[in-house]
């Protein structure tokens, strides 16, 4: 089978999933029936802007005082074909352009979700994701599985298991929410997306190499996963020395119903090795202290909580929280160490508009003591830092509504209240305003 032209990483993550099949399945890849074919795509625009705000000082990685705009766009198309019963091919090449303000530094629970893959003024590619799954039925009642993006319609038992290889997005098949899991059609803020405190293995696009494995029987889930890391701090190449660096994560889910309304609860374990910095052995080294100078392969641990429930017809709440140890430099998503976040989803219903959408949530963010005495000393992580630090949590409302005008058309109004960006007291607050267009074919 020949495969479009891919960067790199897209490509060694496709020669290993071929590698790894069987020699009879390869075969089948290539006579594989065309009708068994998924095709989608999105694009999403992101204008943001904030007035100025009172800020005595400000450092490298401040939200610039001053008021500011920027804007983000992603175009990305979802394919996937059928190899043989049980198992598909999965390939969604994606285009960005944009950037996030201040160059998506200043807020540790940064307002636009989409910042992360558009980090350029210029159209950028990136193989997002490339991989193989694999449905193994166990038995149980069978489900029907509508076509979307990244899933081949078709039918799967309620007790399977499901494994996956290749390159794709952590965030893919963990901590994942109905209500507050997609910057592109929910919320826009970093830690409403996904659990902040995390710091969960990918590039700075968000994507990574790594294989999961799913045992789910009947309303329970088991998870596990294992993930490369990246080879810098936020940096797009991947660290291929994976006996030294990786990322793992274990997640159990209970599905339920309470007076006939799903809901759901996860419980998320991690351990993510990288070559780190230690914050204390950056705070016994010169002044400033940087981090930087002192990495090595290092460990990082953490754990987290995920809610969701329904309430009503199209209305549902949710919850996380989440904390990690907070000794080693942040690593590939952002500079939480602690969270809180809870809110709430309503369908337009209610008002005559059953496809809107109304959101209101709040987040607060923190940091490990050690964490807070390499700002307060004027060092700097990749996201945040002022050159000094008067410490407070972060503490961030978001609200947004998403109109439906036409089938596959949403556009949303969102607003941001940031009190203490980049957890200090001294700057802010802030008003982040947001338009949103989010197209799907």
């Amino acid at each position: 089978m020949e495969l479009p032209a891919l960067g790199s990483t897209g490509a060694r993550v496709a020669v290993l999933c071929l590698g790894l099949l069987p020699l009879g399945a390869r075969a089948q890849v290539v006579a594989a029936s065309p009708a068994a074919w998924t095709l989608h795509a999105q694009s999403t625009f992101v204008d943001q802007m904030h007035p100025g705000f009172d800020a005595p000082y400000s450092g490298t990685n401040s939200l610039d005082p001053r008021e500011d705009w920027a804007h983000t766009v992603s175009l990305t198309l979802f394919m996937g074909h059928t190899l043989w019963p049980g198992a598909s091919l999965y390939y969604d090449p994606e285009v960005t352009q944009g950037q996030g303000l201040s160059n998506t530094t200043g807020i540790a629970g940064f307002p636009n979700g989409e910042g992360s893959r558009a980090s350029s003024v210029t159209p950028q590619y990136d193989t997002a994701r490339l991989f193989v799954r694999q449905v193994v039925n166990l038995g149980g009642a069978s489900a029907k599985v509508e076509d979307d993006q990244n899933q081949v319609a078709g039918t799967q038992d309620l007790d399977r298991l499901t494994f996956t290889l290749g390159k794709m997005s952590a965030g893919d098949v963990f901590d994942t929410n109905a209500y507050s899991h997609d910057a592109r059609t929910q919320f826009l803020n970093w830690a409403l997306v996904d659990d902040g405190a995390w710091d969960y293995p990918a590039d700075a696009k968000g994507y990574t190499g790594g294989a999961t494995v799913e045992w789910t029987q009947g309303a329970r889930t088991l998870r596990y996963g294992i993930f490369m890391e990246p080879k810098d701090a936020n940096g797009l190449p991947l660290d291929d020395r994976i006996d030294r660096a990786y990322g793992q994560a274990l997640e159990g889910e209970q599905r339920y119903a309470t007076g006939g309304r799903p809901g759901a609860l996860r419980a998320l374990v991690f351990w993510n090795r990288a070559h780190m910095g230690s914050y204390q052995d950056a705070l016994d080294g010169p002044v400033p202290p940087d981090v930087t100078l002192s990495r090595q392969y290092r460990s990082k641990t953490g754990a987290g909580l995920n809610w969701e429930q329904e309430v009503a017809d199209g209305v549902g709440l949710f919850a996380r929280a989440g904390f990690d140890d907070g000794h080693t430099e942040t690593w590939a998503y952002t500079e939480i160490d602690r969270t809180a976040s809870a809110g709430v989803s309503a369908a337009g219903t209610r008002w005559g508009r059953p496809d809107d959408t109304l959101g209101v949530a709040g987040v607060a963010n923190g940091l490990s003591p050690l964490h807070r005495e390499y700002l307060a000393a004027g060092g700097y992580g990749f996201i945040v830092g002022d050159g000094r630090l008067s410490y407070e949590p972060e503490e961030i409302l978001e609200t947004y509504y998403n109109l439906r005008p036409a089938k596959g058309l949403a556009v949303a109004l969102d607003y941001q209240f940031v009190s203490n960006p980049g957890y200090n007291r001294d700057r802010g607050p802030v008003n982040v305003l947001a338009v949103r267009i989010h197209l799907e074919y």
